[in-house]
């Protein structure tokens, strides 16, 4: 069964920069593509970032420059740091396999509110 734990999240002003973590279990991490999600109020969930097994990674237009996903196999975990927040990036960030979230049961994400 595949669990994913999200966090890290927070209040920050923008302009500010967070690190979030998720951890995943149940799956082969090291072969999985993987990707950041969020969702605002009012809002689609969108794929914000993704991370290959090779370590390729592609961004959302409104991310790039700001936002670096990595991974790290021996801990089966996948980070997102997140520089230069705007608030426009407040939502709920969730992580999940990328470009189609295939998991189907989604962690409880971790929340981001960049104040202006």
């Amino acid at each position: 069964q595949v669990r994913l734990v999200e966090s890290g999240g927070g209040l920050v002003q923008a302009g500010g920069s967070l690190r979030l973590s998720c951890t995943v279990s149940g799956i082969a991490f090291s072969i999985a593509t993987l990707g950041w999600y969020r969702q605002a109020p009012g809002k689609e969930r969108e794929l914000v970032a993704g991370i290959s097994a090779w370590d390729l990674t592609n961004y959302h237009d409104s991310v790039k420059g700001r936002f670096a996903v990595s991974r790290d196999n021996a801990k089966n975990s996948l980070y997102l740091q997140m520089n230069s927040l705007k608030p426009e990036d407040t939502a709920v960030y969730y992580c999940n396999s990328a470009p189609t979230p295939r998991f189907v049961t989604w962690g409880r994400g971790t929340q981001v509110t960049v104040s202006s």
